[in-house]
């Protein structure tokens, strides 16, 4: 009778186990899209070989920074902020076909650049990039621009 009452708490321990990391992650990203406007972007963090190196996450605005999130972490800090002032879009381009197998159905790929000399590449919708697009020439007067 008590080896029944141990597999209840063993399956019991293994569901809590399996449902914690998802509640997490569902509650996070909530979190995060209630701090402004959120969308599906996947960040480019290597390009030693072509075609790897995507990781998919998620960016949002905020004030004047742009800001990357990976979609499975638990940190709450993003990993990399983009500021409006010395970001810069760059090239735009099609996956190739290496690359669509990583990345979400129908993505554009752009390069931002900022001024410090970093470039980085952004997997998102044609709607997404629309937007960056508008947020990025939208800066305030008096920003400067190459």
């Amino acid at each position: 009778m008590e080896l029944l009452g141990i597999a209840e708490w063993t399956a019991v321990a293994v569901i809590v186990i399996l449902l914690v990391p998802v509640v997490f992650l569902a509650s996070r990203r909530r979190w995060l899209s209630r701090m402004g406007g959120l969308f599906d972007c996947s960040l480019r963090l290597s390009a030693t070989t072509p075609g790897t190196g995507w990781v998919l996450g998620v960016a949002r605005y905020s004030g004047d920074n742009l800001e990357w999130f990976r979609v499975f972490s638990p940190s709450l800090r993003p990993r990399v902020i983009f500021p409006r002032s010395i970001s810069h879009a760059g090239v735009q381009r099609d996956p190739d076909p290496i690359e669509a197998v990583g990345l979400n159905h129908d993505e554009r790929i752009v390069a931002i650049e900022l001024n410090d000399g970093h470039s980085w590449e952004l997997a998102m919708s044609p709607a997404s990039l629309t937007g960056l697009l508008s947020w990025l020439e939208s800066a305030p007067p008096g920003a400067r621009y190459r």
